[in-house]
């Protein structure tokens, strides 16, 4: 049971390509290789009036790509097509500081006070808890880790999220889950497009450092 791409684990079945069996094959064993890393982590002890939910996204980018976004606790609007804005108000930034984030308008919520947990840049693990604001994901409580993953031959990166959340009065487990995977899988998308961006520019770069300003040499050649 896994899931390809940004969302919740979902059985293997018979209508998978060769290519999509294989991909589903790879990240078994890639997490396989992981269970510790899963079990310290991504395991989470639910009280009765919560839910907890575990989701992947592939990103066709370098580990150290995606997680220059990720890490940055004081921008999480770089990727979280959500929120509007962020202001560090205790802390520089490190583990134990304090965010309070204003997400865009037209949504049942305003603003969200947050603290880092983890921040390992070894590892790559980052981790977050909402202390408060105003919306109804009350004591949600993140974990993300990201994992080197060979992509069509490049180095590419498997991200896994997991969350523990409230249940809010008036709402089923059923919907909990519904909205917040929602949220969190829009963010993960969101993710992979960005970084995927950001490494086709560094990978431009990279050429363009390494003389690959060839166009002006090669118009050079044309003219002559």
């Amino acid at each position: 049971m896994i899931s390809t791409g940004g969302g919740r684990a979902a059985p293997i079945t018979k209508k998978l390509t060769m290519r999509q069996v294989k991909c589903v094959q790879d990240l078994q064993t890639l997490l396989e290789g992981k269970q510790d890393l899963i079990c310290r982590y991504h395991t989470h002890e639910l009280e009765a009036h919560q839910i907890g939910s575990i989701l992947l996204q592939q990103i066709n980018a370098p580990r150290q790509t995606v997680w220059s976004i990720v890490r940055r606790f004081e921008r999480p609007q770089a990727y979280k097509r959500f929120l509007q804005s962020c202001n560090i108000v205790e802390g520089d930034g490190g583990v134990g500081s304090i965010r309070e984030v204003h997400l865009v308008s037209g949504l049942p919520a305003t603003s969200s006070i947050e603290r880092l947990e983890i921040l390992d840049d070894d590892q790559h693990i980052f981790s977050f808890r909402v202390l408060g604001g105003r919306h109804r994901l009350q004591n949600y409580w993140s974990v993300t880790s990201l994992h080197e993953y060979e992509v069509s031959g490049r180095p590419g990166t498997l991200v896994l999220e997991s969350y523990v959340v409230d249940v809010p009065d008036g709402n089923t487990r059923e919907e909990t889950h519904m909205f917040t995977d929602t949220v969190v899988r829009c963010n993960l998308k969101s993710l992979a497009q960005v970084a995927e961006q950001l490494a086709l520019q560094e990978d431009t770069n990279r050429l363009s450092m390494s003389g690959g300003g060839s166009e002006t040499d090669c118009n050079r050649r044309v003219e002559m």
